[in-house]
């Protein structure tokens, strides 16, 4: 935290902005600190004051990710659409931001830290990402069983394979689109995953 009387030299958000995109595009390990300072303009001491450590700045910049253009997983936990609504405008809103060429394209989430390396700062990287990839995973499931409450999903659905193949499809999405995977075959392969729900119906 910053002294009393002495506020920050810097904009926080155009900073976490800046490393967002950086270590989107290239991951983390990828990502020098040489790097984040000539894109976030900070000098060492003001990196290191004012988060720690690389890795601090990275779990900053995924929850500025995850606030901005990776909130478009959260439409799954709305429960004010029914339970394949919700799928839907998961998978086919996760396609359009991860095909949006005003960024990096893929998720940062599913791309930027999951290659193992030596480390406790890579090893801690990794959590927060696999911490998100995990919480996305257990309102997916949530979804599946409203589904089955509902009536939408046979009551013998297995839930678990349901699940895995939603969540499966949203993190391939990623490498799909960074192989050059057009918008327009991931929305047609996200309507065949409902194509499949639909057939789990009663």
């Amino acid at each position: 935290m910053s002294p009393v009387g002495r506020p920050r030299a810097f904009d926080m958000e155009v900073v976490l902005e800046a490393a967002m995109l950086l270590f989107w595009e290239q991951g983390y390990e990828a990502t020098s600190l040489a790097q984040l300072r000539e894109a976030t303009g900070l000098s060492s001491a003001s990196l290191y004051g004012a988060f720690g450590s690389k890795e601090g700045l990275f779990e900053k910049a995924v929850e500025h990710y995850i606030a901005g253009p990776g909130s478009v997983t959260d439409v799954v936990a709305d429960e004010a659409m029914s339970p394949r609504e919700a799928v839907a405008r998961l998978l086919h809103g996760s396609i359009d931001m991860q095909t949006d060429t005003s960024h990096p394209r893929g998720c940062l989430v599913a791309l930027s830290g999951t290659v193992r390396a030596p480390g406790g700062g890579e090893a801690a990287a990794r959590k927060v990402v696999a911490a998100r990839r995990a919480a996305d995973r257990t309102r997916i499931r949530a979804c599946v069983v409203r589904g089955i409450v509902s009536g939408e999903l046979h009551e013998d659905t297995d839930m678990d394979g349901v699940t895995s193949m939603i969540h499966g499809f949203l993190l391939g999405i990623s490498t799909q689109v960074r192989d050059g995977t057009s918008a327009r075959d991931l929305h047609a392969a996200a309507d065949a995953v409902l194509a499949n729900w639909d057939a789990q119906g009663r």
